[in-house]
């Protein structure tokens, strides 16, 4: 049901632009529809209700709204890795450098250690996947936390672009709810994996 609504909600509302962008800021990830993101959660939960997750991260801003309602499905924490250091970050850090595709700029990433251990089974959320720079940067600090990916959960995943295969192909658990095969600028169509 999530994946079909995501979809049409795509094909409705997203936009298209020049360089492989695709604008879905009305409903994922700058205006929120939280009854979509609230099927998204349970969606996640349903597809990852076999693995022990006690924590869910992902990397701040696009991907805590998602986050937070999937936290709210597993009924555990969600911790977001923050892109800057600020003063009311204190302790030991686990830091990575992501490359931002929609951005294009490295970021510094940081987790605070107390909030990640090797007791945590985490799952990683996030809105999009391109190839896959955000998404290997979050595994490397949970695997500098000695903690276990338990799977990873991505709203639109850029199919054309690798990112996902690869990390399948490197054993992770990716469940994508809408992977985009193709799209065009031009004429706006937008093709999903089936």
């Amino acid at each position: 049901m999530a994946v079909e609504l995501l979809e049409e909600r795509i094909r409705r509302d997203g936009v298209v632009k020049e360089g492989n962008v695709l604008k879905v800021d009305s409903f994922l990830n700058h205006q929120l529809d939280v009854a979509l993101l609230d099927e998204m959660g349970a969606e996640w939960k349903r597809l990852f209700a076999d693995r022990p997750i006690t924590k869910v991260l992902t990397i701040e801003a696009s991907g805590i709204g998602i986050a937070a309602i999937v936290a709210r499905h597993f009924g555990v924490p969600v911790v977001f890795a923050k892109k800057a250091q600020s003063v009311n970050l204190d302790g030991e850090m686990y830091t990575t450098k992501i490359e931002s595709f929609t951005h294009k700029r490295v970021f510094d990433v940081i987790v605070a250690k107390k909030f990640l251990g090797p007791e945590d089974h985490v799952l990683i959320i996030d809105d999009f996947l391109a190839n896959g720079c955000a998404l290997n940067g979050l595994i490397e600090i949970v695997e500098e936390a000695g903690a276990t990916v338990e799977g990873i959960g991505i709203a639109v995943e850029k199919g054309f672009q690798g990112g996902g295969d690869a990390l399948r192909e490197r054993g992770y658990r990716l469940e994508s709810l809408a992977i985009v095969e193709s799209m065009d600028a031009d004429s706006g169509e937008i093709v999903f994996r089936s």
